[in-house]
């Protein structure tokens, strides 16, 4: 026998025998528990191996090969068939070690062989070198290598059990969904040490939480805090006394999650995002729980609430959500999504000089979705790539077909997200688009948001000088509202800058707020770059904007977005639409 026993937690490993010898059966067991394993069970009947399998969930199988009735072999194939026990550890037992045995065993999916007369030292030794592996094995599969708490396949099966257990005691469980967003920031600004640095704190913190509030029992070794990726962990409080102590828990734990960590000097302070359900109320199995948890930390991160607790209300919402997603999902290829156009006037000719393409949905019972509720869907749901790439062919379609009917040679504006830019094709596609439709790359102008490009310096400037290189022009849009540094500015090979909205809606305004749009029209002006304001809506802001020698403007004041239809009629009637604006306005909203 081995003089030195097996690590003590693998003593405590349930060992199953199916053999129809009692006195191999008897042996073996003696020979294992002399060795500390003391959770054996054994049979002698092979047609009950596997209900006692399912029973006993053993973490080693030891199965002789060659008996009546049913052999080792068929139980190996249902072992292997079986989805709770097919990665279960099984050492053949056998008289039979023929090759052609031992190979048939390999390929139902043996683990190890032991020839009879079974040697006790090597018995020992094989099933302590098997169960050492399955239990590595295991940490890889269920637990995060960095943190070493578990991951989201372990926690998953455990809050099952946890909910199982409350629900036969009629006590709440609280879930907390968490995201902390630095322990990405890190990697990607500092250096991925700090980051693992941070992460492991927070793991750290959640356990201790998780000890502070839960209330454990003997014999309970349930999962109560998990790392489910980069960024995303969760923690479980059980036995709440009540409803009514959800908050106060909830605030507790983002309080100590966004204390400080003292890292090369410098205290960094995460800003957790937590989104909070209870069991039984938000949801009865694991899966609800945790999708009710999951869409109260995203319905906060979207409105901007550091704390969120889930709701029958927002459940429904997020159905509708879900719902609408899968139906955009096709639109474009279905004839759904329409565009309409507004116009950009020539401000020293009073003439449509362009348009910007704005892209709607025509849901065939809803009507017309806003694009203010599909458009972020679109890119939540990872569509915008579709929508995009339809948007840019159908104004190039339109745009061209204007010219050919006589109409003018104006220019389009295309709205382009983040995903077209970084991991898209979007070059490819505005050629593709260009080629289909004939139209000339000089009438196409590509409008991207000033915070896409200064998240994305690197990245976006590539994609932007390739555009530029086919003749497309590049337009700034929301100007002024993403902080972006000058430096970073004149790197971008940009055409047009669009003052934004809000800085001239209080236009004629103070000499402040004149002073403010002068200063964005000189550097558009000094940058080489033609210069549009978005969101005039009254004479005087017009005039204010004429003084400031602005070249282009856009908005209510002239014409809201219309029809392909109605933007045919204007360009058609070459309307001088400042002369009587409102009326231009009431025209187009009736044809």
């Amino acid at each position: 026998m081995p003089s030195v026993p097996p690590p003590s937690p693998l003593l405590s490993s349930t060992l199953m025998m199916v053999d129809d010898d009692p006195l191999m059966t008897d042996l073996v067991q003696t020979y294992l528990e002399e060795a500390g394993y003391t959770r054996f069970i054994a049979t002698q009947e092979p047609a009950d191996a596997a209900a006692l399998l399912r029973q006993h969930r053993p973490e080693l199988l030891l199965l002789d090969l060659v008996m009546p009735g049913i052999s080792g072999f068929e139980i190996l194939e249902q072992v292997r068939a079986d989805e709770a026990l097919r990665h279960l550890p099984v050492i053949v037992l056998t008289a039979a070690s023929d090759p052609a045995s031992k190979l048939r065993a390999l390929q139902l999916g043996a683990t190890d062989f032991l020839a009879k007369p079974v040697d006790p030292s090597e018995l020992v030794l094989r099933v302590r070198n098997t169960l050492v592996f399955r239990h590595y094995h295991e940490r890889l599969i269920h637990y995060d290598q960095l943190t070493g708490l578990p991951n989201g396949t372990l926690f998953g099966k455990s809050l099952q059990a946890l909910l199982a257990k409350a629900a036969a005691r009629d006590e709440r469980t609280a879930l907390f969904s968490i995201g902390v967003p630095e322990c990405r920031q890190l990697r990607e600004s500092l250096d991925p040490v700090a980051a693992e640095r941070l992460t492991t704190v927070v793991a750290r913190r959640l356990e201790r939480l998780a000890e502070r509030f839960g209330a454990r029992r003997e014999g309970d070794g349930g999962v109560r805090a998990a790392r489910l990726d980069e960024q995303h962990f969760t923690l479980v409080i059980d036995a709440l006394p009540g409803p009514q102590a959800l908050p106060a828990m909830a605030k507790a734990v983002l309080a100590a999650l966004a204390e400080p960590v003292r890292m090369r000097g410098l205290d960094v302070a995460p800003t957790p995002w937590l989104g909070a359900a209870m069991a039984p109320d938000d949801g009865t199995s694991a899966r609800a729980l945790c999708q009710s948890a999951d869409l109260a930390l995203t319905e906060g991160r979207r409105s901007g609430q550091s704390l969120s607790f889930a709701s029958p209300q927002l459940n429904a919402q997020s159905y509708q959500r879900t719902l609408l997603g899968a139906q955009l999902r096709g639109a474009a290829a279905r004839g759904e999504l329409r565009l309409h156009y507004q116009p950009k006037v020539d401000l020293a000719s009073r003439r449509i000089a362009g348009v910007e393409a704005l892209v709607r949905w025509q849901h065939p019972e809803r009507g017309l979705v806003p694009p203010a509720e599909f458009i972020p869907l679109s890119e939540e749901m990872g569509l915008v790539q579709e929508v995009g790439q339809w948007v840019i062919e159908q104004a190039c379609r339109d745009v061209a077909a204007w010219a050919a009917d006589g109409l003018g040679a104006v220019s389009v504006s295309v709205n382009v997200a983040k995903p077209q830019i970084i991991g898209g094709d979007l070059e490819g596609v505005l050629r593709r688009a260009l080629a289909d439709s004939g139209l000339p790359a000089a009438q196409l102008v590509v409008e991207l948001t000033e915070s896409m490009l200064m998240n994305e310096v690197p990245a976006c400037l590539s994609t932007l000088h390739e555009i530029k290189a086919t003749g497309i022009s590049l337009s700034l849009d929301d100007f002024g509202t993403g902080y972006s540094s000058l430096s970073y500015l004149k790197q971008f090979p940009l055409d047009e800058l669009k003052v934004d909205r809000s800085f001239v809606m209080d236009l004629p305004g103070t000499h402040a707020d004149t002073a403010l749009v002068r200063t964005v029209i000189d550097l558009g002006h000094s940058l080489g770059m033609r210069v549009v304001a978005e969101g005039v809506e009254t004479q005087a802001q017009l005039d204010c904007l004429q003084r400031l020698d602005c070249d282009l403007v856009q908005g209510f004041l002239f014409s809201r977005p219309v029809t392909e239809p109605a933007l045919r009629r204007l360009l058609a009637g070459d309307l001088p639409m400042a002369a009587t604006p409102m009326a231009v306005v009431a025209a187009q909203l009736t044809g």
